[in-house]
Order: structure tokens, then C-alpha cells, then sequence
């Protein structure tokens, strides 16, 4: 019964096909336009009815041998039935492609959505389904910067996406690229994932950065999550900060410190501004704070860090206390002054005026 019922829904791809046949091996004729695009046609419905080329092909080949003209040449025949096939073929092709282009186009619109939250909120989640994502839950986002803008489909992106698909399957998880960017969005308890994915990408992106967002709720979770991996990335970039992974959640003092901006302008302008008067500027004292504070104020280790001697880096910081009235080594001071230094990264100054 199966046997039969595949046979009729093959039948139905094959409308006028035999007649076809018959006909070319009276006359020797080829097949006209006409003739050629009723074959396409069939190739087309039978791609958006979701039917396997193989099997139409060899169904194809049973009708050719079922009804295969006796005591007649086969040139012909066979020349029918190559053009019969391929135009077929090329209509199912050409049909599959458009399916594929629509869908990729409908994934784009909907990870664009997903990421600028543009979208009615209840009909992105209903969308979501079909893209492997239950947005009722909370959702991590991970995204990976490099010096080379990447899409889907460079190759970078594949190695990193089927890794991720052979190592996880068909957990709920999404890979995209955004402005360039490698995008992982998963479930928020399976930091296993994003994980995974970081390592993958910074291999793949010879050392690029990875940053990574807090799990958060719903449809607008993403988004948010997406935010604040990307605002990691930038504060890295101002920060100079090396690491190659990096968590928002470790990271929520710096936007807290310029939550309010123009107070943390005004204690960088009150605190560092008297620098501007040292020769060279306040660059070089404001670099001398930054590696004796990163260095856990071990005058050595930042005299290293800078190729100074400890004596050059000692009067460097007795200029910056003569300058500020803040003198670094003292811990009431030293707050103040490491706050400032912190609030003029962020703010880019004193390239930019604040």
C-alpha cells in the first residue's frame, strides 16, 4: 500500500510525461518551450511540496522504461528524455533556492529584530520557535570581535558554527554574525555553550576578543543581554583591558562610575586637570598613574610596565602630587586620584575635553 501511494504522488509530477515520450519517438522531434517550462512547472511544485529529487529522478526513469517506444531508435528518445529531466530538475532547483533565499531572509529580518527589539515582543517569541529559541526563558548572549568584519557565510563563521552544532546539537542555542561581529545567543543556564563558542571564535579569529552578557528574561533579555556584551567590548578597547574573555557581570563597576557623567567629568577635570600644566601635558603622568594602579601600586612593576626606572616612575609620581595635592601613595588620595584615572579612560580624556 505504501508502495502504491508513493507511486501515485509520483504520478503527479509526471503529468504527461509518457505522452511525451510516445510522441518524440514517432516524429524525432525535441521538446519545445512550451514544453520545457510545463517540465520546470511540475520540478517547481514538486520542491514546495517537499518531495525528494532522487526518488522523482528515479520515477522519471521508470516511466521512461515503462513506456519505452519498441522497435524504435533510442537517440531520440533518450535526447527527450535528458531534456524532460533536467528541466524538471533545474525548476526544482531553481524553487529550493528561492525557499532558501526566503529563508535566510526571514532569519536575517527576525536576528535583526532579536537584537534591536524592534519587534512587537509576543510575536518575536512566537518567531523565535521557529528558529530554535524559547524566549519565555532567560537568554545569554556572547559576541566575538575581531580585526575582520565576518557573515555567515565566510568560512570563519561555518568552522565556528558547526563546531558549535557538532559539540551540542540540537540544544536551543543561535549563531548569526551582527556588523561583523560573531553572535551566539543560548539558553542563560548553559554557560557551557557560550563558553564553547568563545574559545572556538578566538581561535578562529587569531585571538579575536569575546564578551559576554548577563542572562536576562524574555524577548527584551536578549536584547539587553546583547547590550551589554558589546558595551564589554568598547569598555575593553578604552580600558586597554587584555583579556580575551570578558564578563559583564565582572565588569558593572565602570558603568556604574559613569552612571552620573558629568559628576565623574567633573571630579576628572578637578582631580587630573592641573596635569595639563607638567611638560609633555598630562599624558605621560596620567599613563604613569594607569600602570601603578594596574600594577597594584608596586613601583617596580609599573616602572617595568612603562621601561622606566624605579627612580624616574618615583619622580613622576612626586610631580603628580605636586601638581594635585593627591599624593598616590597615600590610601585617602590614592582612592580619589584611581577613580579619576578610571573616569578619564572611560571618558577618553584628555584627548577629548569633558
Amino acid at each position: 500500500m505504501a508502495a502504491g501511494r508513493e507511486r501515485e504522488t509520483s504520478d503527479a509530477y509526471l503529468e504527461g510525461y509518457a505522452e511525451l515520450l510516445a510522441e518524440v519517438a514517432a516524429t524525432g522531434r525535441r521538446l519545445s518551450r512550451d514544453e520545457l517550462t510545463a517540465r520546470r512547472a511540475l520540478g517547481e511544485r514538486a520542491a514546495k511540496d517537499g518531495q525528494g529529487l532522487r526518488a522523482l529522478v528515479v520515477a522519471h526513469l521508470a516511466a521512461t522504461r515503462a513506456a519505452w517506444p519498441g522497435g524504435r531508435t533510442a537517440d531520440s528518445v533518450l535526447a527527450a528524455v535528458q531534456q524532460a529531466v533536467d528541466a524538471f530538475a533545474a525548476g526544482y532547483e531553481g524553487a529550493q533556492r528561492l525557499a532558501v533565499r526566503r529563508e535566510e531572509a526571514a532569519r536575517r529580518e527576525f536576528i535583526d529584530d532579536l537584537l534591536y527589539g524592534r519587534s512587537d515582543l509576543g510575536r518575536l517569541a512566537e518567531r523565535a520557535e521557529r528558529f530554535g529559541l524559547r524566549l519565555a526563558r532567560a537568554h545569554a548572549v556572547a559576541v566575538a570581535d575581531a580585526p575582520t568584519a565576518y557573515d555567515e557565510t565566510e568560512p570563519v563563521s561555518r568552522q565556528v558554527e558547526q563546531a558549535l552544532l557538532g559539540r551540542f546539537g540540537d540544544r536551543r542555542i543561535l549563531f548569526t554574525t551582527k556588523d561583523g561581529r560573531l553572535v551566539c545567543v543560548a539558553p542563560g543556564d548553559q554557560d557551557d555553550v557560550l563558553l564553547y563558542f568563545a574559545k572556538q571564535a578566538h581561535a578562529a579569529t587569531d585571538g579575536g576578543r569575546v564578551a559576554i552578557g548577563r542572562p536576562h528574561l524574555g524577548p527584551g533579555g536578549v536584547v539587553h543581554s546583547y547590550e551589554e556584551a558589546l558595551n564589554a567590548l568598547d569598555l575593553a578597547d578604552r580600558m586597554n583591558l587584555d583579556d580575551p574573555l570578558l564578563r559583564a557581570a565582572d565588569l558593572l563597576v565602570f558603568p556604574v562610575l559613569t552612571r552620573d557623567r558629568q559628576a565623574m567629568a567633573d571630579l576628572v577635570r578637578s582631580t587630573l586637570g592641573p596635569l595639563r600644566q607638567a611638560r609633555g601635558g598630562a599624558g605621560p603622568l596620567l599613563d604613569t598613574l594607569t600602570a601603578y594602579f594596574d600594577s597594584g601600586c608596586n613601583a617596580a612593576e609599573a616602572a617595568r610596565r612603562l621601561t622606566l626606572s624605579v627612580r624616574a616612575l618615583t619622580y613622576r609620581l612626586e610631580r603628580v602630587h605636586r601638581l594635585t595635592g593627591a599624593d598616590p601613595s597615600d590610601p585617602m588620595h590614592r582612592y580619589t586620584l584611581q577613580t579619576a584615572v578610571i573616569g578619564a579612560r572611560l571618558l577618553d580624556w584628555p584627548r577629548k575635553e569633558v
